[in-house]
């Protein structure tokens, strides 16, 4: 069962893997197999609400998600999309990008290196985004109270999201405007560009979000009108089309999963950034985790469980918390690559590590309690 379902992401991970020591080394082995983590462990819940939807569809449906959508989210999302953000910031063609890549790589890391201010503040600002939204939300299951429940107060307040993440954006703008000055001011329009991809930035994650809200609405409209009709049926003794109804639902299921897959690309892709400005092990290691989670995503589904371990989802926005500050501060400072990566894989790991402890917990109490209806039950001559 594991070997069927993980089988493709296995191969393509030794694959991967190997082509990144032929290309770069040990060092981009490393690089690699961090970005590999990271991708997926920003992408799991990702997979968890990809399991929630595909498992409503039917095997049709499900076979052209996990067909046309891996074309889609692998190809498109994760080894095009950086290379379209690297040309475009670097004012280069996409081939020539990747020829520059492989065929000069010290002139392809002086535009990079140029292009890095645009690149950081767009995806400081929308990963900054996805974490403020996540952590002003009030929700039942916290995995950090202290911090998470006085932030979900906070939450009530409209906006406040936004506007935090703009001050922070002018902040980091002023901060290098300020240094650009002191230094005789040969880079005061380095602040410009700040602003201008930061806002670019926010404006991309508005988008996104809106799509989403988009479809999820119609998906909703369509399930409860396929509701409706199976009750009209029942009442009346007629039979339903069930496949008129489950394509209907389903196409609006397709539409609202690439979207969402989309959206949730954009935190792994973005975040590699803060990682390396290598367009190859980007690709690398951003294609391994993806397939993992499309594996993922198919095997939650046919095992049916997909909250086992509550706080990985927590684990993975603080990940991008810290990966969108990162990111911000590598504007005007180095940050060494291995520590970017290993932060995000720390919250994981630590994540991961409270999810068991609750998990066991709850069956101790869970233990106890039983003991405990066991014992009352017992009559006391006995």
């Amino acid at each position: 069962m594991l070997l069927k379902t993980f089988g493709w992401s296995f191969a393509v991970t030794a694959l991967g893997l190997v082509a990144a020591v032929i290309y770069g080394g040990w060092e981009a082995f490393g690089v690699v197999a961090i970005l590999s983590v990271l991708e997926i462990s920003l992408s799991f819940d990702n997979a968890v609400v990809n399991a929630g939807i595909l498992k409503k569809m039917n095997a049709f449906w499900q076979k052209i998600f996990l067909t046309v959508g891996v074309l889609i989210a692998v190809f498109g999302m994760r080894l095009v999309f950086p290379v379209v953000i690297v040309a475009v910031t670097a004012k280069l063609g996409p081939i020539e990008a990747v020829d520059l890549s492989f065929n000069q790589p010290e002139r392809y890391q002086e535009l990079v290196t140029d292009a890095h201010p645009a690149i950081a503040a767009f995806g400081g600002m929308f990963l900054l985004m996805i974490f403020l939204d996540f952590i002003f939300e009030d929700r039942d299951i916290q995995w950090l109270r202290w911090i998470e429940r006085p932030l979900a107060k906070l939450g009530k307040v409209d906006m406040l999201s936004v506007c935090i993440a703009l001050i922070v954006l002018l902040i980091s703008a002023l901060t290098v405007a300020t240094n650009a000055h002191q230094h005789g001011g040969g880079h005061v329009d380095k602040a410009e560009t700040v602003l201008l991809s930061g806002v670019a930035g926010l404006i991309t994650y508005l988008i996104v979000g809106g799509l989403s809200g988009f479809f999820e609405n119609k998906l909703e409209e369509e399930e409860e009108r396929e509701h409706e009709a199976e009750e009209e049926a029942k009442r009346s003794g007629k039979k339903v089309s069930s496949v008129v109804l489950a394509g209907k639902a389903a196409f609006f299921m397709f539409l609202y999963l690439e979207v969402l897959d989309a959206s949730f690309s954009f935190d792994g892709v973005i975040g590699a950034f803060a990682v390396t400005n290598n367009i190859v092990l980007m690709a690398l290691g951003l294609g391994i985790g993806a397939m993992y989670v499309r594996s993922l995503t198919v095997y939650l589904v046919r095992q049916g469980t997909l909250d086992d371990y509550v706080y990985l989802e927590h684990g993975a926005h603080y990940a991008i918390g810290a990966l969108a500050v990162i990111l911000l501060v590598t504007i005007q400072y180095q940050i060494n690559e291995l520590i970017t990566g290993l932060t995000g894989v720390v919250l994981i790991a630590w994540s991961f590590w409270s999810s068991v402890r609750r998990n066991k917990a709850l069956e101790a109490e869970g233990g106890d309690d039983a003991a405990a209806g066991s014992k009352a039950e017992v009559p006391s001559g006995v």
